[in-house]
């Protein structure tokens, strides 16, 4: 006979011991297995990219709102700095009104002060001027008659 046919009579009996013991069952259960266990990890991988694109919204939204909140915080910082300057121009304005009022004050004083020197100046030298006039017309028999009419009438405001 023939080697092809003892070749093809040995491998139609190994499938039958094959198919007798139930390996084809144990290979479709290990591909049924396998299978399952891809279609596992594609269920498994789906889920996580589902989570991996909700967590990325929420930090897209947290963003955003930071990103408003930096801005409003930005506009009110302004708002802060352009008000702190206005209060500082108007402090500024009172401080240099203050200062000339009281520089102002300052220089009246000082006014008043010279004008009451030069008076007092004035009336020392007026004393003084009286002073020599009436020495020079005071001397002899007319101050000595002014000097004694005085004490008379002194002597009668007294009494």
């Amino acid at each position: 006979m023939d080697a092809e046919f003892f070749v093809l009579l040995a491998f139609l009996v190994f499938v039958f011991v094959l198919g007798y013991l139930g390996v084809h069952k144990m290979l479709l259960a290990g591909l049924d297995k396998r299978g399952q266990a891809v279609a596992d990890e594609l269920a498994q991988a789906a889920k996580l990219r589902q989570e991996a694109q909700a967590l990325l919204k929420s930090f897209d939204a947290k963003r955003a709102d930071a990103e408003k909140q930096a801005v409003e915080i930005v506009a009110e910082a302004r708002a802060q700095a352009e008000q702190l300057a206005k209060d500082a121009a108007v402090k500024m304005e009172e401080f240099v009104t203050r200062r000339t009022a009281q520089a102002e004050a300052r220089i009246a004083l000082a006014e008043q002060q010279a004008t009451a020197e030069v008076r007092g100046a004035a009336a020392d030298h007026a004393t003084r001027a009286a002073e020599i006039v009436l020495r020079e017309q005071t001397k002899g028999k007319a101050g000595a008659d002014l000097v004694s009419r005085e004490i008379a009438g002194l002597k009668g405001r007294l009494n």
